[in-house]
């Protein structure tokens, strides 16, 4: 039997039970019939095509009668409407919400914008991509007088709006830096005593901060509890984890960050990400780090933007196009 068939069905049986005894069990069935109606999304307008259904069916005529049979309809639309009435109020704060979350998602997008740097030893690429409106990741480059190419990359553990606002704290501090900026420890150290003053104890970061210095081609970088990067060694084609551990920003303001570098010749490749990258989960679980870098290898040959929108591809593939977490991928790759 058909759903609106069995629907049918059982509100003839409602009215006919009250047809019969005016009991107080068919006005308590009618509401329950009423709460399942609403959860399987049949319409006002159907409800009342089912009692007329009903009348024809149990042959009712009589004009006392058909007073008595609006009781049980009288019952089953109050309900209804009450409940509907509430639905309505739902969505109109849902869709509030949601025009809110679009404004701060915009906002978001226009205070942490960041402009990729040219530079002519260096070919650059950056892809960023939120799990849901709002994203916890944040990446920030920054192209000095003396040509260094320094980038930041940093995730909140945490989401919405609150991450957001966090970011754009972090950005500002950023900017508001002295010189000194060149050195990612020193860098790591100031931002981590901007933290913990002014972010709640619950909300933890974590960044990456490296500094490209063009005249001798080594890469430094500091991480506070940031994902580690890798580095791939054109001549050897291997990749090797680019080791840097740290104490997450905001957990003790006296925190000192190690610095450590990395010598780069032609065709040389930075790679730094979120956790969304290396922690892809597909249905069967976690991706192997062998399993990323072989995308990456794949790749290999293409520019920096090519190389980072292409991973991108697989692992959403990977993850039958739904994101799980943020997702941001960072490539530097020496060209001479």
């Amino acid at each position: 039997m058909e759903f609106r068939e069995a629907m049918q069905e059982k509100y003839k049986e409602i009215l006919e039970s009250y047809m019969k005894d005016q009991n107080e069990q068919a006005l308590y069935l009618s509401q329950k019939f009423s709460r399942k109606s609403i959860e399987h999304k049949i319409s006002p307008e159907e409800i009342i095509i089912l009692h007329r259904t009903a009348l024809l069916e149990l042959g009712i005529e009589a004009e006392a009668d058909m007073l008595q049979s609006f009781d049980i309809l009288l019952e089953v639309m109050m309900a209804y409407g009450i409940a509907y009435r509430e639905h309505q109020n739902l969505r109109t704060i849902q869709q509030e919400l949601k025009s809110e979350i679009e404004v701060a998602a915009n906002m978001q997008q226009t205070l942490l914008g960041t402009q990729v740097p040219e530079v002519d030893c260096l070919d650059i690429g950056a892809i960023s991509v939120p799990a849901r409106q709002m994203s916890g990741d944040y990446y920030h480059f920054v192209h000095d007088e003396q040509g260094a190419v320094s980038v930041a990359i940093a995730d909140v553990i945490g989401k919405g709006i609150p991450a957001a606002l966090c970011m754009s704290m972090i950005k500002y501090s950023m900017d508001s830096l002295p010189e000194g900026r060149h050195e990612p420890c020193r860098v790591l150290e100031s931002l981590n005593r901007v933290v913990e003053q002014n972010v709640d104890p619950t909300m933890f970061i974590t960044m990456f901060y490296g500094m490209y210095n063009t005249m001798n081609h080594t890469f430094y970088y500091s991480s506070a509890g940031h994902e580690p990067g890798f580095f791939y060694n054109h001549q050897t084609q291997q990749f090797e984890e680019l080791y840097a551990k740290g104490l997450l920003l905001g957990v003790d303001k006296k925190t000192k960050y190690r610095q450590f570098e990395k010598k780069a010749e032609a065709g040389d490749i930075i790679l730094l990400m979120s956790d969304g990258v290396t922690e892809c989960r597909t249905k069967d679980g976690f991706i192997e780090v062998d399993t990323l870098l072989g995308y990456i290898k794949k790749y290999i040959h293409l520019e920096a933007q090519e190389i980072a929108d292409k991973v991108y591809k697989e692992l959403e593939f990977l993850q039958d196009f739904e994101l799980r977490d943020d997702f941001t991928l960072i490539i530097l790759k020496r060209i001479k």
